[in-house]
């Protein structure tokens, strides 16, 4: 791993950085869909999903959601910023979930620096543009911005 400087990571916009593949397991469906009580039959019974036009289990655009920081931390080539003591999830924007992603299927992070900016000494503000594309699909499942803060 690569690290590097704010004013560094400042300079890096317009980047992208992409993670290795991560397969979206009927197991891991099943276990969100325990996690949050979202128990719709077209992503826990595999049976009745092969009736509907996906063809089978479908995972919840929320837990394709919730894989943002999985794929942030596949990131192939990744860079560290020096002296980081934390980091937290801030928010996000434009969340759009554009196709299914079908149970075994494989999915990654295609993440684009939009923004790195101090809002006061010492807290930096990143958003990224996420896109996570599904193995195989022309269209991705969900595009995404991710706001992050940064303190050093």
């Amino acid at each position: 791993m690569t690290t590097i400087s704010v004013q560094e990571m400042a300079g890096r916009i317009g980047t992208e950085s992409v993670s290795d593949w991560v397969e979206v397991s009927q197991e891991m469906i099943n276990k969100f869909a325990d996690a949050t009580g979202d128990h719709q039959f077209i992503h826990v019974n595999p049976e009745m999903a092969k009736l509907t036009p996906f063809g089978g289990t479908v995972a919840h655009g929320f837990l394709t959601l919730s894989l943002m920081p999985l794929l942030s931390s596949k990131i192939i080539d990744p860079v560290s910023i020096e002296g980081v003591k934390m980091g937290v999830n801030y928010g996000g924007n434009k969340v759009r979930f554009l196709t299914p992603v079908r149970s075994g299927k494989r999915i990654r992070g295609r993440f684009k620096l939009i923004e790195f900016a101090e809002k006061r000494p010492g807290q930096w503000q990143q958003t990224n543009e996420l896109t996570v594309e599904i193995e195989g699909e022309n269209k991705p499942a969900m595009i995404a911005e991710w706001i992050s803060q940064i303190f050093v």
